[in-house]
């Protein structure tokens, strides 16, 4: 890792807004909310924001510009990805695209060294900034590419990740990494290029440790940080009083639902809100930079923000272990 980035890496807040939301992630954000939301953000002592051209096909971007504009450049950090590029169409018309509720465009994936370039230049633009603190190239991966995940990585590997780390270089970018949902293809690229951080959405979690158990050992090795995302695993672990109905971005499993329900009578018998439990693991492993959540109101904002300050019991952690919830060797949060 280079230093400087190291630097960078350390200093993010820990609690990270995830601002796929505000691109209207499913449903319709409007501006006055997401104007709001970030608003409180700032007064809560949120100051790393993340987002991604793919996210409401540049809105979320934009509407982050709006509130970057009026804030001390040196005191927040943001994160972009670069992987696909943004392009006009009319004939994508329908509510939702993509997961957005944005219309008269598309994301096409493109990880060519023109790409990675084009759509980090029109990030800047939309982020109204002149450099970005973290890069991640978005979406690699079998999970997202099937059988041409082979293909995929070959052009990262040989294109996206070195046309990156030339922005860096020009003082463009200060770190890079992944944006991803799966361990395999970090350990595909680890070995072969140097990384500065990984944000890894919903494998290292109070839920699930196993699918990032190699990943968080490598990253400790190599000192590269590990940005945990979607904490609370598609929205399982996010209501404070029983799980949700959503796991992976998918109808949960019976097997993963009862896993989930545990974890709630663990934390009812402990008086904890799961929320709480669930922004709080993954801070104490020593691979972790900051815990990245998705917002899309004031509201969800100030509960992130008081599940991040709620004080937790050690007991909670050790009911979790015996019942086998959390490994032994897990490591835990002080209390």
């Amino acid at each position: 890792m280079h230093s400087a980035s190291n630097a960078r890496l350390a200093s993010l807040s820990t609690l990270g807004f995830g601002a796929a939301p505000l691109g209207n992630l499913y449903t319709q954000v409007g501006d006055e909310d997401a104007h709001a939301a970030l608003a409180a953000a700032w007064e809560n002592g949120i100051r790393y924001f993340d987002t991604a051209p793919y996210y409401g096909h540049g809105l979320s971007e934009r509407r982050l510009g709006e509130a970057f504009a009026a804030w001390p450049r040196e005191k927040f950090a943001v994160s972009t990805k670069v992987g696909r590029v943004i392009e006009k169409d009319a004939t994508r018309s329908a509510q939702i695209n993509d997961g957005f509720a944005v219309s008269g465009s598309s994301a096409v994936f493109d990880y060519s060294a023109d790409g990675v370039r084009r759509s980090f230049e029109a990030s800047l633009k939309r982020l109204r900034l002149e450099r970005i603190d973290i890069l991640l190239l978005h979406d690699i991966g079998s999970l997202t590419h099937g059988a041409k995940h082979q293909a995929v990585l070959r052009q990262a590997l040989d294109e996206a990740l070195p046309a990156m780390a030339r922005l860096r270089e020009e003082g463009l970018v200060g770190a890079i990494g992944l944006g991803v949902n799966e361990q395999e293809v970090c350990l595909d690229v680890l070995p072969h290029f140097d990384l500065d951080c990984i944000m890894l959405a919903g494998r290292y979690t109070l839920l699930e440790q196993d699918r990032s158990r190699e990943l968080m050992q490598l990253a400790l090795a190599r000192h590269v940080k590990i940005l945990v995302a979607g904490p609370y695993n598609s929205g399982l672990l996010a209501s404070a009083s029983a799980p949700g109905a959503t796991y992976d971005y998918a109808p949960v499993d019976a097997a993963t639902l009862a896993r989930a329900r545990s974890i709630y009578d663990a934390c009812a018998a402990e008086g904890v809100d799961v929320g709480a439990a669930a922004l709080q693991f993954p801070l104490a492993h020593p691979a972790v930079g900051t815990v990245v959540a998705g917002m899309r109101s004031s509201a969800e904002v100030l509960s992130a923000a008081a599940r991040r300050d709620a004080a937790i019991p050690a007991t909670l952690w050790r009911r979790l272990q015996a019942a086998g919830m959390l490994p032994s060797d897990a490591a835990l949060p002080a209390s």
